[in-house]
């Protein structure tokens, strides 16, 4: 079965679902990230009580898992992040490298990190799965609501029109938007990247047969939005649809606002990301924010913190030009 996720952290943690759960669990390093609302790093004691929660998380995960099968070379993910930037089928890869290299600006630069050439890797995985699918493979593609993820599906389904042999079966899996838990509880989840290798399995039994029919309508979906070719894709009222690039602008702006004169800009992107649940990227938010900051409405306090996204710094608000939501 060849397997297809649109995130970088989805592909890696279907790969570890494969095996998760085989034998006895091991235990190994455990990093935890601990966000405190006033800027101030952790304590020892509170990092200690944070890794021993997550080790026996995992120890339970693993003892309740049942790993799925298959060779990591099954898994392929396209982690295009489709739903910003230019996507006109002129240039595409070339307009996409673009795209995902000014949006990992905001990170900070590893001398040890290679290139990324996309040309070459895209050109290179498309190739393995046409020489697959010749073969008489199944392809089954992993989905949600996330724009990325909606994008990516139309897209593929609109690179697979153009395979000479077309795969036997095609199925889709869509992510539930919500999962009722034991404990009374409800979880949201926007992509397949926030699911942890113990998990997968549990979803496979949503797994569809396409018609080529509904692959007809993704791939058609797919050319309209080329055409359109607006800054951002979002999903509105559950359609894909293209927009504005300030669309999320208000949600940024109701957080700052809610902010003293001077703050942790940080913690702005992270209640963006996490109360509004727009499935978008801390990335989009950032450069969202320094048009804010371009604009004259905030500047820059201090300087990020080393080895950190550029968004580890204080901003504050002008007085001169204030905040007004759009």
């Amino acid at each position: 079965m060849i397997e297809i996720v649109f995130s970088d952290s989805a592909c890696g943690s279907l790969k570890m679902a494969q095996h998760y759960g085989n034998g006895d669990y091991i235990g190994g390093c455990t990093g935890v990230i601990i966000s405190k609302h006033d800027g101030s790093q952790p304590t020892p004691e509170e990092i200690s009580v944070a890794q021993k929660a997550a080790e026996e998380q995992n120890r339970l995960e693993w003892e309740n898992a049942v790993p799925m099968g298959g060779n990591p070379k099954d898994v392929f993910g396209f982690n295009l992040m489709l739903s910003v930037g230019d996507i006109s089928y002129d240039n595409f890869v070339n307009r996409r490298q673009k795209t995902i290299d000014n949006l990992w600006s905001i990170y900070p630069n590893d001398p040890s990190d290679t290139s990324f050439d996309l040309t070459s890797e895209l050109n290179e995985t498309i190739k393995a799965i046409r020489e697959r699918v010749s073969q008489g493979e199944n392809i089954r593609i992993w989905y949600s609501n996330q724009p990325d993820e909606l994008c990516g599906l139309y897209w593929f389904m609109s690179e697979l029109q153009q395979l000479k042999t077309q795969p036997k079966t095609v199925y889709i899996v869509k992510l539930p938007e919500h999962e009722y838990k034991d404990n009374n509880t409800v979880i949201t989840r926007s992509a397949w990247g926030e699911i942890s290798p113990g998990e997968w399995h549990r979803y496979t039994p949503y797994a569809e047969a396409t018609t080529s029919v509904f692959r007809q309508h993704c791939a058609l979906q797919w050319r309209n939005l080329q055409k359109e070719n607006a800054p951002l894709r979002a999903v509105l009222n559950g359609q894909l649809l293209s927009v504005s690039e300030t669309i999320y602008d208000y949600f940024i702006y109701h957080e700052i606002d809610a902010e003293n004169d001077e703050f942790q800009e940080a913690m702005v992107i992270g209640r963006v990301l996490g109360k509004y649940h727009l499935g978008i990227g801390d990335a989009l938010v950032a450069h969202r924010i320094e048009k804010i900051i371009h604009d004259g409405k905030l500047s820059v306090v201090s300087d990020p913190v080393k080895d950190m996204p550029i968004y580890h710094r204080r901003l504050r608000k002008n007085q001169v030009t204030p905040l007004v939501l759009p």
